[in-house]
């Protein structure tokens, strides 16, 4: 691992974790400018990637417990935990750094959700968090006076009920508003979805309510993307497209690990990679058989897909205490990030100001008394 984590960490001893990388990933980085930021709610920790003046690939890590899904515009990063949902800002204005970073990014509002075992989570139109609310099977936003006020939920799921009955775990955004959904199966009972790992997974339509697309192995990280839904179907270890007007998915790389967080910049998709708990949870799974006949062990870390090609262009590997991955997000004009932690002391000492509001007093009328 890299030397970048700060002393004041949540944990003075690292558990043995190496992160390595392609010859080229910080470069090409560097020359699409941007940060990453990816979610291991596994061992609890959000990691920003970056990269240091000397070239070298820069790794920063804070513990936030059972972190998952990601959301990032240019100035914001959103993150689900298990009983939260944190809003972070960049502080640092434009060629100031900290300790180094250029980038730091500051939690500002958290709401409480209890655990809902959040997945994906976006911002609207309106500035509204919306959130796959996994355990019960709906799509939700925050609400000031109860953990979450449901939105929407599938047809086929009758009433809402904390018991995660299709696995209701992907948002696709369209023009600020969702549009689609992915969800493991169809089911209407508790935890029905692992019955149907293999090819219940669906696409759902938020608009119409219909089901565009299903036969699917767990489906995870639906996004619109040039002018295509892109997802990828899980348990078959493959990122690909849905084409809607044939009700097909249509492949178009294959994942060395189970595939779960997708991100985009340019003509590239971003995508994190786990490796299975256990041999047993690819059992039903094409996902083993494909790892097998291409000869290639799961892995642990990020992959970076050219679209145009289908090719594995560039790739950060993880090995040690971490195995699995959730969520990635690419974290635009970041060029070094890094996040402040809630444990730390830094989180007392590090404070900033917005622009002036002068306050203004209004002139009193003839006779009115000042109290």
């Amino acid at each position: 691992m890299e030397d970048d984590l700060p002393a004041g960490a949540e944990e003075e001893t690292q558990p043995t974790l190496e992160i390595t990388t392609s010859r080229q990933f910080p470069s090409w980085l560097r020359e699409q400018g941007v940060g990453l930021a990816f979610t291991t709610y596994q061992a609890g920790k959000l990691f920003m990637i970056g990269v240091r003046d000397d070239d070298r690939i820069s790794a920063f890590e804070r513990t936030f417990q059972r972190c998952m899904g990601l959301w990032a515009d240019e100035d914001a990063m959103m993150l689900s935990t298990i009983s939260q949902i944190w809003r972070f800002t960049n502080t640092l204005p434009p060629g100031k750094d900290y300790k180094g970073y250029h980038q730091l990014y500051v939690p500002r509002l958290s709401h409480t959700t209890g655990d809902l075992d959040i997945h994906d989570v976006a911002v609207d139109a309106g500035g509204r968090i919306v959130f796959a609310n996994t355990r019960f099977s709906c799509l939700a936003t925050v609400d000031p006076d109860n953990n979450f006020r449901p939105i929407w939920r599938p047809p086929f799921i009758s009433r809402l009920a904390a018991e995660d009955r299709c696995h209701l775990n992907g948002i696709a955004m369209q023009a600020g508003w969702p549009k689609y959904v992915t969800a493991v199966s169809q089911s209407d009972v508790a935890e029905g979805w692992r019955d149907h790992r293999a090819d219940g997974g669906v696409v759902v339509d938020v608009e119409s309510n219909e089901t565009v697309l299903d036969g699917l192995s767990m489906p995870h990280s639906p996004r619109l993307y040039r002018g295509r839904l892109w997802l990828l179907n899980s348990g078959t270890g493959e990122l690909g497209f849905a084409d809607i007007e044939r009700g097909r998915f249509e492949p178009v790389a294959f994942c060395p690990g189970y595939a779960r967080g997708l991100a985009f910049v340019d003509r590239f998709a971003v995508l994190s990679l786990s490796k299975p708990r256990r041999e047993s949870s690819l059992v039903g799974l094409r996902l083993g058989e494909k790892l097998r006949s291409h000869d290639v062990e799961p892995r642990c870390g990020l992959m970076v897909v050219d679209l145009d090609s289908g090719d594995a262009v560039h790739w950060l590997k993880m090995e040690g205490v971490i195995q699995e991955l959730y969520d990635v997000v690419v974290l635009p004009g970041a060029t070094r990030p890094a996040v402040l932690g809630l444990k730390a002391d830094e989180i007392h000492r590090v404070v900033s100001s917005g622009p002036d509001a002068p306050l203004r007093l209004e002139p009193m009328s003839t006779g009115e008394t000042l109290h």
